[in-house]
């Protein structure tokens, strides 16, 4: 029988629960709609996430898509293990935002939009392979891979954390270094972008998405291919999947990996707040004051954790979902969110709204994580197949959303290929996970077109 169909919805906590053909119960944070949309290759990948060793518990957020081995909208907690599959490729990959008291006719201005966006083009790198056109030595890059913000001078709270300890010893494999040094402060393509928004509040916002570049693509790959010959070496079959390598805390890797996602992570932080630095300048020239940053925080990432569920700490493994803790979280004391809990940054596609929201004490039960986004509903190639260039370009002239400053719109990330919005947050906010505290509205969105 298929494994979807042995999933059963739990009516007072609002998810759908898998027992049957996996090896630790898998809550699935979905809609009745969105369940139904789900395909079954999502299913065989839950399976995947499950049979990794010394795995305790397993979420599913309501963006869920099939990813590499593991679906995207993974999270998972470990008793120690490292896997590379709920971690990926762009280690690290995350969001910022900052918002101003510019009203939204200053953005809905065709001139001084298109200004803005312009700016944004000329001074960040976007597009696959594309750098920033900084320069950083290799001593510079050595540091910012270790201390992420603080090595660019910066101590804040507006963030999930500063960096993540790397240890003296651990040397940076050669590859990603040279793929890496030259990107920092470039967004990259895909799915990564910077958008200018508006809040309820008729007030101007900016969101950026993006990760650790060709940087932390070079650090999993590098380490798949270590992990696979080690494994091979042990016995273990990684024929379905070479992303589906994994560390446990006597393997040799073990330390390896554990500093390449730290390293990862800065840099992905450092990044994003040098794009922060140049965007945010951008926006004080057209638009005449400076923002105000709101938050940053990372969605592909393994991470040490207070789990009370599990009765300690554990890796907790977020593959396409970010972290979701509450007021009164133990890892938030100390901090200005301690009483409130941290901003949640989830983006729309480039035609729909974003939203920001704070998690509420229901979180525990999806191990304090929610969805990164609204979740592909067509892959790549078939958004290529269905869509034309001129439908994709009138579609967000009628939204009126201007796109790379007038330029193409890029088919594969028009608006139909994502689920609705409002349908991914209201499994969110009708599960108790997180309330909504902000709804954003594109009128500006800049991607890098592959």
């Amino acid at each position: 029988m298929s494994l979807k169909w042995q999933c059963v919805w739990n009516e007072a906590g609002h998810y759908y629960e898998l027992r049957e053909g996996v090896r630790v119960p898998v809550r699935l944070f979905l809609s009745p709609e969105l369940f139904a949309e789900c395909e079954e290759e999502i299913f065989q990948q839950i399976v995947n996430a499950t049979n990794f060793p010394g795995v305790q518990d397993v979420v599913i957020t309501p963006d869920v898509h099939t990813g590499y081995v593991v679906p995207v909208g993974c999270v998972m907690a470990t008793s120690g293990t490292l896997c590379q599959a709920p971690v990926g490729f762009d280690i690290g990959c995350g969001m910022l935002a900052f918002r101003s008291r510019v009203s939204k006719g200053k953005g809905l201005d065709e001139t001084l939009r298109r200004r803005f966006s312009e700016r944004v083009l000329e001074t960040v790198g976007m597009g696959m392979g594309r750098g920033s056109g900084r320069t950083f030595s290799e001593k510079q890059f050595n540091e910012i891979v270790r201390r992420g913000a603080n090595a660019l001078g910066v101590h804040r709270e507006n963030s999930e954390r500063d960096f993540i300890p790397v240890s003296d010893q651990w040397d940076i494999p050669r590859v990603p270094l040279q793929r890496g040094i030259g990107q920092l402060g470039s967004l990259g393509g895909g799915n990564h972008f910077c958008e200018l928004q508006y809040d309820q509040e008729d007030h101007l916002w900016v969101m950026v998405h993006t990760g650790s570049r060709g940087f932390g693509h070079g650090l999993a790959t590098y380490y798949i291919q270590q992990g696979k010959e080690y494994l091979k070496q042990r016995g273990v079959d990684v024929r379905g999947g070479a992303e589906a390598v994994y560390f446990e805390p006597d393997s040799p890797l073990y330390e390896g990996y554990r500093n390449a996602v730290a390293a990862g992570a800065n840099f992905a932080i450092a990044n994003r707040l040098l794009i922060w630095e140049a965007v945010g300048h951008a926006f004080e020239k057209v638009f005449g004051e400076e923002p105000e940053l709101v938050y940053e925080i990372s969605h592909n990432l393994a991470q040490e954790e207070e789990v009370p569920s599990l009765g300690g700490k554990a890796w907790v493994h977020r593959k396409g979902a970010t972290r979701a803790f509450p007021a009164g979280h133990p890892m938030l004391r100390g901090t200005k969110w301690e009483k409130t809990g941290h901003p949640i940054l989830i983006p729309g596609s480039m035609g729909d709204k974003s939203y920001i929201l704070f998690a509420e004490p229901g979180a525990e039960k999806s191990l304090y994580s929610v969805n990164h986004g609204c979740g592909r509903r067509l892959s790549r190639s078939e958004a290529r197949r269905r869509f034309s260039q001129k439908d994709v370009n009138e579609q967000m002239k009628r939204l009126n959303v201007l796109v790379n400053a007038g330029r193409n719109v890029p088919i594969d990330e028009s608006p139909n290929c994502y689920k609705p919005a409002r349908a991914v947050i209201d499994a969110v906010v009708q599960a108790g996970l997180a309330r909504v505290a902000y709804e954003l509205t594109p009128i500006a969105s800049l991607k890098g077109v592959d």
